[in-house]
């Protein structure tokens, strides 16, 4: 526990963001440094709350002993502070830039308090590691002979193959774009997370004993039955790719995109792979369909481009501003959140749906139409008479979320599915092919990048005991 009167004494203050005006005039981190002193102020509010549900399931899939790098951090431990962190969580620069922190939902203090500020902690104490070259390489103390192929290199895949390379197997990662890190690579604009930290990553595993085979589509470029005589076991981390469409008039019309074609070669611009964006903002009327994540990483990158104007359509009614009472304590609540790309500009439209895109007379889009609804549930709308409208958008971008994993290796290797089109597992990640198991978002549809993580320490787990008949590494979920 850190100081047991801090709540009491200092109020909750967030991390700075870099001005607008700046920020938007290139694709760094948006984040300004943090004064130290500040942090320890702000580590000295977590409070002696006897159970932390912080670090319960509701608030971190990963278990994080947030109480403990808080107190920490207070007493200027810094070197144990990031030894706690790294107990539980293998990429917590990752978690830190990209999670949407449920741990602050669920923290006691937040019961009639402002919650502690545990992501922005969290990420200082990684930062701070790195930069005082505390964070090394983990190699086995014996190797096992036995071989683990993942397939995916997001966050879930490289959890997997840290934990199973440290556990003494030889692992090699398939990825089958030309770098490693799935959406974290080229779906996360650079602003929301530099990619140099992805690569040091990257190499501390390579370091370590991990290999990464990157450009080789398995299914394609390596068949499955010389997948399975190649290794003991295999990983599927394949992630949640299978983007939804909206299949209404005007959809053929140029100028109508989906999400992650617009996302990924704005990412490998950045990262001096095109020399051109195929897809280009810049002066346009930019309408964004979809009111998540993805459709916010479009909102700044359209920013980032010069966008002449962008609106951000959200089916869901406009929510509240205090936590419900249908989301109580410790639940994530369902309230109204602004990323930092929507402090940026833009307007957003709740409770409309698309009804067709307008054809300017060349094959272009010109505007869509669109009508008011009324949300009866998370998944029930009413239309409300009279309420239609003709907005005016030379660039759409479809940012409505993913309906699962791609189906062409799933079907090739016989792996079942669930009902919601989810790779099926038997609770302890094995699928019903044996020697193949499962993890992340291909389990459990598009989610939370520490859900992945978690799912796939967890799958290690289970791996190594399937391979070696029990496990030293530490248990998850």
């Amino acid at each position: 526990m850190a100081d047991p009167e801090g709540f009491l004494k200092h109020r909750r203050q967030d991390a700075e963001h870099r001005p607008v005006q700046l920020r938007v005039r290139d694709w760094s981190e948006m984040y300004e440094p943090v004064d130290l002193g500040v942090l320890r102020v702000q580590a000295s509010r977590c409070m002696d709350c006897g159970v932390p549900f912080c670090n319960s399931l509701h608030g971190c899939p990963l278990g994080n002993l947030i109480p403990d790098w808080n107190d920490l951090v207070y007493r200027d431990r810094w070197r144990d502070a990031v030894d706690r962190l790294h107990a539980t969580n293998n990429f917590p620069e990752f978690t830190g830039r990209m999670c949407p922190a449920p741990c602050e939902s669920a923290c006691v203090l937040g019961i009639n308090d402002d919650a502690v500020t545990i992501k922005q902690i969290e990420r200082e104490i990684i930062d701070y590691a790195w930069e005082h070259g505390w964070v090394s390489p983990v190699r086995p103390s014996a190797n096992t002979g036995k071989r683990v192929a993942v397939v995916g290199s997001g966050p879930g895949g490289m959890a997997a193959a840290q934990q199973l390379t440290r556990a003494g197997h030889e692992v090699v990662v398939y990825e089958r774009d030309d770098r490693p890190g799935g959406l974290v690579r080229y779906g996360i604009p650079d602003f929301k997370m530099d990619k140099a930290l992805l690569d040091r990553r990257v190499d501390q595993m390579t370091t370590e004993g991990t290999c990464f085979e990157c450009g080789v589509e398995v299914g394609v470029d390596l068949s499955v039955e010389d997948l399975r005589s190649a290794f003991d076991a295999v990983v599927l981390a394949t992630g949640a790719l299978w983007q939804r469409d909206l299949e209404i008039p005007g959809r053929h019309l140029s100028g109508v995109h989906l999400a992650m074609d617009y996302l990924v070669p704005s990412n490998r611009v950045q990262a001096g792979l095109l020399a051109t964006v195929p897809i280009d903002a810049a002066g346009r009327r930019v309408v964004i369909i979809g009111g998540g994540d993805t459709g916010a990483d479009c909102l700044g990158t359209a920013h980032r481009q010069g966008a002449a104007s962008v609106h951000q359509f959200d089916i869901h009614e406009r929510p509240p501003d205090e936590r419900p009472e249908s989301t109580p304590w410790p639940l994530r609540p369902l309230v109204l959140r602004d990323s930092l790309a929507h402090e940026e500009g833009g307007h957003r439209e709740f409770a409309s749906q698309t009804d067709a895109f307008v054809d300017d007379g060349t094959g272009r889009v010109r505007a869509l139409r669109a009508h008011r609804v009324r949300e009866l549930s998370r998944r029930e709308y009413q239309n409300i008479p009279g309420s239609e409208f003709e907005l005016e958008a030379d660039l759409v971008l479809l940012a409505i979320g993913f309906r699962g994993p791609e189906r062409p290796l799933l079907e090739r290797m016989g792996i079942e599915l669930t009902g919601r089109g989810t790779v099926a597992h038997d609770g302890e990640w094995a699928t019903n092919v044996p020697g193949v198991f499962a993890c992340g978002d291909a389990t459990r549809g598009a989610s939370l990048i520490v859900w992945a993580i978690a799912e796939g320490r967890a799958a290690a787990v289970a791996v190594d005991r399937y391979l070696v008949g029990d496990s030293l590494l530490p248990a998850a979920l």
